[in-house]
């Protein structure tokens, strides 16, 4: 049997049995009992400036395989936004031909894809309230173009200008009223991104929620859903359980989503008291979690389908540990924690990403991960993964004794 060498924040080396893979299958189709996107992160090449400030510079053949990867468990793909480094390491050039490159792969594989529509190819910070609108429906047009489905990112752009809640209110009602297919609206929470304080025009999210429910509650017939990621589970629940008909619920939250998916099939499952008599008992789901495990995403939701949510609940309880690790503060690093498993996983040769990112966690933060992914059965090759780490340790001066390498 292989052990697993783990590190302790002290310096301290502990062992770990090996769990086997658990041998999850393919789905024979899509997903049928949620509507899943995985969150996608890009994948450098290796030879390449990636150092801070660098134009991205894409392994165009690992970042679209671990995209077709995600189809064939049936999961959606969600890409450009935050899991790609948006705002982070990955430049305007590179994210249109992401955009592009990515719906191509979805219209190859018979896949569902989402992209971030943002206002982000603008270098200057400060510009108009007419400037966001603009610069926001470019890159609606530009996603249409490819006949991907638009999610509109929260702006950072906006944030700065919006003088009020009615700023807000004039910005999405313009920029919906120029889509021609329904969008996903997205609200990311100060964890993800501290310039975002005061989204829809207050600190307090129950104001910020009316607003937000005034927006879609105009523009119905232009939005398809809402994604929240203020990994909060109560305000989730509150908003989704006041969204009209035909307007879906994507939760974002990485520290709950086994609850908020699950809903009244999970009944075990902790979760915030919500009104029985609502018909909008789960949520769906568009997390960049879900990238980092998708074998294991698509067996519970496989669960599901088949009537067995104590199966899900067993399949994808142990992985929210695994999350809360990868997420935990400062939270918008968790992009290296999903690139670090996409290397244990073999999804590519080298653990890069752009913009140095690679560097943002610990060695002993990344042996947690280890640890959890290891637990929650989430290494999809476990063998190569110890390989993989064990040389990485030793790399960094560690003895890693009596392992298999």
């Amino acid at each position: 049997m292989t052990n697993l060498t783990l590190l302790a924040g002290s310096g301290a080396l502990s062992v770990a049995p090996l769990n086997e893979s658990p041998g999850y299958t393919r789905p024979e189709g899509a997903l049928r009992s949620r509507v899943a996107y995985a969150a996608a992160h890009v994948v450098p090449k290796t030879w390449a400036d990636n150092t801070p400030g660098q134009p991205a510079e894409v392994d165009w053949d690992a970042t679209l395989g671990f995209r077709r990867a995600v189809y064939s468990w049936g999961l959606g793909v969600a890409d450009a936004m935050d899991t790609a480094q948006r705002n982070m390491g990955l430049d305007a050039a590179a994210t249109r031909e992401l955009i592009a490159r990515s719906a191509g792969v979805a219209r190859e594989e018979g896949g569902s894809v989402v992209v971030g529509v943002n206002t982000d190819h603008v270098e200057d910070e400060h510009i108009t309230i007419a400037q966001v609108i603009d610069a926001y429906t470019q890159q609606l047009h530009f996603t249409e173009e490819q006949g991907a489905g638009p999610v509109l990112m929260a702006s950072r752009h906006l944030a700065r200008t919006a003088g009020s809640a009615g700023d807000y209110r004039r910005v999405y009602r313009e920029v919906l009223q120029a889509a021609t297919t329904p969008v996903v609206l997205h609200w990311l929470g100060t964890a993800f991104d501290p310039s975002l304080e005061g989204y829809f025009g207050s600190t307090d999210w129950r104001e910020a929620s009316a607003v937000l429910l005034e927006i879609i509650a105009e523009n119905t017939d232009k939005i398809a859903g809402v994604k929240m990621s203020l990994l909060d589970a109560a305000s989730e629940v509150s908003v989704r359980e006041r969204l009209p008909d035909g307007v879906r619920m994507f939760t974002g939250d990485d520290f709950n989503y086994v609850g908020l998916i699950g809903g009244q099939d999970v009944p075990d499952a902790t979760q915030p008291d919500r009104d029985p008599a609502s018909s909008r008992q789960h949520s769906d789901a568009l997390l960049g979690a879900f990238a980092a495990i998708t074998p294991v995403a698509s067996a519970a939701i496989q669960a599901l389908d088949a009537g067995d949510p104590a199966r899900y609940l067993e399949i994808l309880g142990p992985t929210e540990q695994l999350s809360r690790q990868v997420f935990a503060a400062p939270t918008f690093y968790y992009k290296t924690g999903v690139a670090f498993l996409s290397w244990l996983n073999g999804h590519q040769d080298a653990f890069q990403m752009v913009g140095g990112l690679h560097s943002a966690r610990s060695l002993p933060h990344l042996s947690r991960i280890v640890e959890l992914a290891n637990s929650s059965l989430s290494l999809e090759q476990p063998e190569l993964a110890a390989i993989r780490w064990h040389g990485m340790l030793r790399h960094n001066g560690l003895d890693v004794p009596g392992v298999i390498a």
